[in-house]
């Protein structure tokens, strides 16, 4: 799996190396009216790629660590030792089911 995961991050750093190759050009950005950004095209595309994955891996990291605190609580529960009856409690209970037939 990890092999698989290293493949592609490289094949999306390759794609990623020609396409700044092919476009490393000036571009002005309008910010307001008096206000322009000269910035490379590439750097724009990049910025803008992570700008917009940002929401979903916050939303990603908080469901992870709500997931993780909700694991650990059950697991926490699992754990907890339970009252363990005697035998005299089970020969009472068992005298009450008898003695309600």
């Amino acid at each position: 799996m990890k092999l698989l995961r290293s493949i592609f991050w490289l094949l999306v750093v390759a794609v990623l190396a020609a396409f700044s190759v092919g476009n490393w050009r000036p571009v002005e950005v309008h910010i307001w009216d008096g206000l322009v950004v000269d910035a490379k095209l590439p750097a724009l595309v990049i910025g803008a790629y992570l700008l917009g994955m940002l929401p979903t891996w916050l939303i990603y990291r908080a469901t992870r660590w709500r997931m993780s605190r909700r694991i650990a609580t059950l697991e926490a529960a699992l754990a907890a030792p339970t009252a363990a009856l005697s035998s005299s409690q089970l020969d009472a209970a068992a005298h009450k089911t008898h003695e309600a037939q």
